[in-house]
């Protein structure tokens, strides 16, 4: 440490360099806390700790020495010292733990400001009480304190390791597949690429730039192996339905149920979102007129953006768009955002209860994919989207328009003020998760884990940060066949979810650890066959759960 010398018999200066510990003992003999300096420093020469007492007395050279603070040296503040004494008179009759913070208070304690020296302002230092109290800073604390930073780091360095081995560690030719959806999958990336599904991923601001992530292509795609017997008899099924003078929606509801196939899924989604009407003959004007309309819309009120009580709507969306899926290229194609600028824009101008929110421009992008897909024969994720007609392009903003204003339609409270209809469905998943599973909600109660912390996204995303946008158009195959299905199947879909994770979630002992994981699950390589599995499990929830509110109540 640097500080500034000042010699009392001249008047040139210098610096000179003091290790911390004699700074310590030069702060402590000014402040006469000598006591302190033979405490803390044992092995200090004690000839050295008299010469600074002397002089200091007399009024010598230390009189001029002027301060100078670092973040790692802080200033020997009294009323900082009498707090930490107070602290420490507090927890003085308690055990020492050595363990990291295993609920949210202490994790907040461990991680409040280190110089926050509170409201005693007014307090005076008592040197008779600190002549006593600071006896207690002795070399063992000091070496308790040191061994307890030690393991704590020395843990956080050991997990990640522990989580992600290296590849120096494993065979070259190792790929654990885990499902036929995740092989298919694993034959679009690099070769020689290795990874093991159910490892944890780290707590990161964005999902690793994996391939996969950014991969929007299902078994049914461009790339996969030829349609099996089973999938061609499903696929012309859908096209003899879609074909017929009036459509039955309830068949092509339960045909929609374990997934549309790509090459039918556009018309599909406008039938099931009540966009377009059954009747064939209707569908081709219903189209004109609605595309015309949104685009009434843009001329009336797109330009009011720049107005002054739209301006903070629109600042925000155009914050919000180039964060949507920013591993996929499509998205960040810059005619792309501009389409959602304008869809966005316009809904929340037409719907003022609740406006823009953060987390609704997450709900176009399913239905401009699949609706791009119509016109795309290649994998959509890196399509150039100047390629297409810019009649093509209009279509596909006024659908992904009007079928995205139709299912928010169905769960608009969850973002009208306060957001009551999240509230609610957090709540219910609560309720639901402590009667199926009431280990897992032992364990979240036992660490001070909220289900707002972590299933509050899931609400508001439809658990789009959750899982690959390849799941969520699965996903959504199922929801647009259930009745309700964003607004009440979505809340089983939840609990099949975290309870699918119950063991990564029981081993975890701590809340950051908790949370660290539940906000970053590795689904990186889910496909089609993983979330059948879930919606079958959620079936079931449902079945057993929502004719019967008192099952497993006790």
């Amino acid at each position: 440490m640097l500080i500034w010398r000042a010699c009392s018999s001249s008047s040139s200066s210098s610096l000179c360099y003091v290790s911390p510990w004699r700074c310590l003992c030069l702060i402590a003999v000014l402040t006469s806390r000598c006591s302190l300096v033979t405490t803390l420093c044992p092995r200090l020469n004690p000839r050295w700790i008299n010469s600074l007492r002397t002089s200091s007395l007399e009024g010598q050279p230390l009189q001029c020495i002027q301060p100078v603070y670092g973040a790692q040296h802080p200033p020997l503040d009294s009323r900082l010292t009498q707090n930490f004494i107070k602290d420490r008179s507090k927890a003085a009759g308690l055990p020492m733990k050595s363990k990291k913070a295993s609920s949210f208070h202490e994790f907040a304690r461990s991680t409040s400001d280190a110089w926050d020296i509170g409201d005693d302002e007014d307090e005076d230092f008592s040197s008779s009480s600190s002549s006593s109290s600071l006896q207690t800073l002795n070399s063992k604390v000091a070496k308790a304190t040191a061994a307890q930073v030690l393991e704590n780091h020395s843990k956080l360095r050991a997990k990640p390791e522990r989580c992600q081995p290296a590849l120096g560690d494993l065979p070259t030719n190792c790929k654990v597949i885990k499902s036929s959806s995740e092989a298919q999958l694993s034959r679009t990336s690099e070769e020689g690429c290795v990874r093991s599904p159910l490892q944890k991923q780290q707590s990161l601001p964005l999902r690793p730039v994996i391939p996969l992530v950014a991969r929007i292509s299902d078994q049914n795609a461009s790339g996969a192996p030829p349609m099996t017997v089973r999938e061609k008899t499903r696929l012309e099924k859908f096209r003899q339905l879609l074909s017929s003078h009036n459509t039955d929606l309830d068949e092509l509801r339960k045909c929609s149920w374990p997934g549309v196939p790509r090459e039918v899924r556009p018309v599909t989604w406008r039938l099931l979102s009540g966009y377009l009407p059954a009747n064939s003959e209707r569908r081709k004007l219903t189209l004109q007129r609605k595309r015309e309309e949104y685009f009434g819309f843009i001329q009336q009120y797109y330009d009011s953006r720049n107005e002054e009580h739209h301006q903070d709507t629109y600042r925000q969306i155009h914050i919000d768009i180039p964060r949507t899926n920013p591993l996929i290229p499509l998205f960040q194609q810059p005619l792309v955002q501009e389409i959602f600028e304008r869809i966005l824009f316009i809904w929340a101008i037409r719907h003022p209860a609740s406006g823009y929110v953060q987390g609704i421009n997450d709900l176009v992008t399913p239905f401009f994919v699949v609706f791009l897909s119509e016109h795309v024969e290649e994998d959509v994720e890196n399509f150039d989207v100047t390629n297409l007609s810019q009649d093509v392009l209009r279509s596909i903003e006024a659908d992904s328009f009007w079928c995205m204003s139709k299912l928010l339609d169905g769960i608009q409270d969850n973002y009208t003020f306060a957001q009551p209809g999240i509230q609610k469905k957090v709540k219910a998943l609560e309720e639901l998760v402590s009667r199926i599973d009431e280990q897992v909600h032992n364990h979240f109660r036992k660490y001070e884990v909220e289900y707002l912390q972590f299933a509050f996204r899931w609400m508001n995303n439809l658990l789009m940060r959750e899982l690959p946008l390849r799941c969520t158009i699965r996903l959504w195959d199922t929801y647009q066949s259930e009745p309700e299905g964003f607004s009440h199947f979505h809340l089983y879909v939840c609990a099949a979810f975290l309870i699918k994770w119950r063991k990564e979630i029981l081993d975890e002992e701590d809340f950051q650890g908790l949370l660290m994981l539940l906000q970053n699950l590795p689904t990186i390589h889910w496909g089609n066959e993983e979330i059948g599995l879930l919606l079958a499990e959620a079936y079931r929830l449902k079945y057993m759960f929502a004719d019967a509110p008192n099952h497993y109540r006790r």
